[in-house]
Parts: structure tokens; sequence; C-alpha cells
């Protein structure tokens, strides 16, 4: 870290709320993004060469070559995001590199938008929508767009984490059945307040629920935990939802299932090759595709800062960053 009294070089690599970059500026010697278009290999590699602090987002594949490439003066990769699965950490850590993430103040507006998919494929919303704005609809009818009613649905959460149980919340409030599949059990107070079943089989549950939502960090374990055996055996015209990472789930199979009828419908938030989405994934009508949007709040992404900014304070202060990764929560 440069001597007491010198701001730190922190290179930042996408454009971030107007309100976060304009503090960095005056806390830090801050090299901002001009343009909103991730940092190609060589920008990346001249980044860590000098700077002190860098700050990347989940657009930012940090890999064990990049990390080769950082000058000694390199000692805190600070993310502006909670995931950390572009950054490699063991070679982070072998490197002597700190690594902090922004988790947390995501929670809830990520638990929204996986309460959204729901309700847009069971109640076909996505498709209502390109039918008006195509200037097809006829007018009302008995029989138009039958959805399903989402009221006595059995949810099964994949992973009970915070996001998890904030939409466990959400989905009883409609009168959805929470059941759950977690590395671990959640305590008792949790699966009482929420009236939560716990499936120590992924499997079993996959294949009696009515609606799947994926709530999982990508972890090497996690990679297409989804996979084609799991898929197949989700119950017949079962709908899931994904506001993770995209490659927990195995696109090309979930694309089969899809075009198979087994799988009822999807409704995608991220995917496994963004930004490039399976062709077939378009073309669906039983499919809603957003944008990778889940966190995109003004509020969420301005606390994002906040909790950047502390990280590097803290660490610039010579304190351990509140929210550093261990190798081992991954």
């Amino acid at each position: 870290m440069p001597n007491s009294g010198t701001r730190p070089k922190v290179v930042v690599t996408r454009k971030l709320p107007e309100p976060i970059e304009t503090r960095m500026m005056e806390l830090f010697d801050a090299s901002l993004a001009e343009c909103d278009q991730p940092m190609s290999r060589e920008q990346l590699k001249v980044a860590v060469s000098s700077a002190d602090v860098l700050s990347p987002t989940v657009t930012d594949k940090i890999d064990a070559d990049i990390i080769e490439a950082a000058g000694p003066q390199l000692k805190l990769i600070a993310n502006y995001g909670a995931g950390v699965d572009h950054i490699d950490l063991e070679a982070a850590h072998a490197k002597g590199l700190i690594v902090t993430n922004t988790p947390g103040v995501l929670t809830e507006d990520t638990a929204d938008m996986a309460m959204a998919l729901i309700l847009a494929v069971v109640r076909r919303i996505g498709e209502g929508q390109r039918l008006v704005r195509a200037q097809h609809w006829e007018g009302w009818a008995p029989t138009g767009l039958m959805g399903k009613t989402v009221r006595g649905k059995r949810l099964g959460i994949v992973g009970m984490g915070r996001i998890g149980a904030a939409l466990a919340r959400r989905a009883r409030a409609f009168g959805l059945s929470i059941h759950y599949h977690n590395r671990r059990r959640v305590a008792d107070t949790i699966e009482e307040e929420l009236e939560a079943t716990y499936w120590e089989s992924l499997n079993q549950m996959l294949s009696r629920m009515d609606i799947i939502s994926v709530n999982c960090p990508r972890t090497p374990g996690t990679f297409h935990l989804l996979n084609a055996p799991r898929l197949s055996v989700m119950k017949e015209g079962a709908v899931i939802i994904n506001t993770s990472r995209g490659d927990v789930i195995d696109e090309s199979a979930l694309v089969r299932g899809l075009s198979s009828g087994r799988i009822g419908g999807a409704g995608l938030d991220v995917f496994e090759h963004e930004p490039v989405v399976t062709p077939k994934l378009l073309k669906m009508e039983n499919v809603v595709l957003t944008p990778h949007i889940a966190s995109a709040t003004i509020e969420a992404r301005i606390a994002m800062g906040e909790k950047l900014i502390a990280n590097i304070k803290a660490f610039t202060d010579h304190h351990v960053p509140p929210d550093r990764v261990l190798k081992s929560m991954f």
C-alpha cells in the first residue's frame, strides 16, 4: 500500500453510480471507467500492473493469468458485487491478495425479482405482453392465456441463504408451500418461521415441486448442479426460476426439457454464457428472460458502492475489511 498520507490508486473497471464514483474520487486516487464496457484482458493486465486496488465486477474474469500479471503494489481486489466466482480466489490468496465483496445489500431486490419471475411465468405475463404489443390481442376470451393459480403450489428453493429465505417470506404471502434443499439444514427457528420443509435429497425435492427457484451461489460444487439427469426428474410441467448464476443450470439440458414440454416454463435473469443467450430460448413463449437485473435498483447499486468504499477504506487504514472473502467460504 502507499505510504501514510498518500492516496491509494484504485482502478474501477466499470461505470458505477455517480454518487459512488464521486466519493471514490474524494477518497482515493481513483481511475474511473470512461465507458460502460468490460475491460479487455490486456486492459485488465495493465490495470493490475499499476493499481494498489482493483475494483472489478462480475463481467471481469480475474483468473490466474491476470493475477500473475499484477505488480507488487496490488494488495486488494475489492469486488463490486456479492458473487466472486469470476475471481480465482486460490491464485489471489497464493499471491497474498485480499479479496472483498459486497454481500447482504442485494437480498431483498433479488428476492423481489425471483418472485416477479414466478408470477410472470405461472401467469403467462410475458406472453400476454407480447400479444398486446404486437396488436394481435382480439379482446377478452374465457380460455385466453390461461395460466395457473399460484396459491397452493409447492415452491422448492435450491439454496436457503439470505436470498432464499427472503424469497420464502414473499412466497408464503402468496400462499405457496415452502420446501428447500441446502448444504446444511437451516436453524429450527427459520424453518418454523417459514414453515419450510427440508429435503436432504435434491432429486427427491425436484420430483415433487411445482416451482423450482435457484438461489445458491456459483461455486465449483454448484456448476451444472441442475444437470440433465436432475432436470429430468422434475415434476411434469413444473417451472424453473434462476436469479443466481447461469451455469448452475445446464442451459442446453434446460432447453431440451422446455422443448419437450416436460418443463412447463422458465424465468431466467442469468444465463450460462451471458451476454449470449441460447437462441432457442429467445423463441420460446413459455420463457421469461431478463438481462441480469435482479440487483438493478438505485438503492441496491448505491449500497453496493458504499460497501465497496468501506472495504477499500478499511484496508487502506490498516484494518481488516468487513467483507473479506476467504477461500473456504466458496
